[in-house]
């Protein structure tokens, strides 16, 4: 009897701790976009040329580290925002080049959103909802995304436009798997830290929305 009540305790707290991780993650999510929104649209209204590839990577993977090294720290909540505002700038020239170099460029902007919000909320919303354990997927996930990566790299490296293409559609993919397995880390215990929680699945929508703006760019741009 004792042994049954310790065994439902230990469930209740886990329980507790799941939905405490989930909250946070995404309360710290939801203020994360709107402050990378912001970002982004100072970026527009300064007129900030592209930052470059090289500059971008460094201050994505420099800052990501960091984050990474202080998640367990109050400096780690400062992190996540100096991460999310420098991607949220560096996509704010992106977005301004659509908006101003097609006539239907906010037709595809607003696009490009509605189809990540969909995605983003459809799956979350799954996984919530069943339970169902996507953890075994994380492997193939992380193989996948490297040849993306590097893939990606080469098609802007060598300008291949049809690679640029093939790239996009695998990280829509790609990032759709991740919003399953991070949400499946977070519901079975898996991912207890919401800081590492929200980078990830703040990385998922920024990659999907960047991919759903190429992809739609090309199929529903000017002729």
């Amino acid at each position: 009897m004792v042994g049954f009540e310790n065994t439902v305790t230990r469930v209740r707290a886990s329980g507790l701790e799941m939905n405490k991780v989930l909250r946070n993650t995404y309360m710290l999510l939801a203020m994360t976009l709107l402050f990378s929104a912001l970002m982004a649209g100072l970026a527009m209204a300064m007129g900030t040329p592209p930052l470059g590839m090289i500059i971008t990577l460094v201050g994505w993977f420099g800052l990501l580290f960091l984050t990474t090294k202080f998640r367990n720290s109050p400096l780690g909540l400062v992190l996540v925002f100096a991460f999310t505002g420098f991607m949220g700038f560096t996509v704010g020239p992106i977005v301004g080049l659509y908006m101003n170099s097609m006539s239907n460029g906010g037709q595809i902007v607003m696009t490009a959103l509605g189809g990540t919000g969909i995605i983003f909320v459809a799956l979350s919303s799954y996984v919530l909802t069943t339970k169902k354990d996507f953890t075994f997927i994380g492997g193939m996930l992380m193989v996948g995304i490297l040849v993306a990566f590097v893939a990606g790299l080469g098609a802007a490296i060598f300008s291949i436009p049809a690679l640029s293409l093939a790239v996009s559609a695998m990280f829509v993919l790609l990032m759709s798997g991740l919003i399953l397995f991070q949400t499946s880390q977070i519901v079975h215990g898996g991912e207890t830290n919401y800081i590492m929680a929200t980078i990830t699945l703040y990385i998922t929508i920024y990659n999907l929305f960047m991919s759903l703006l190429h992809i739609f760019g090309i199929f529903g741009g000017d002729d």
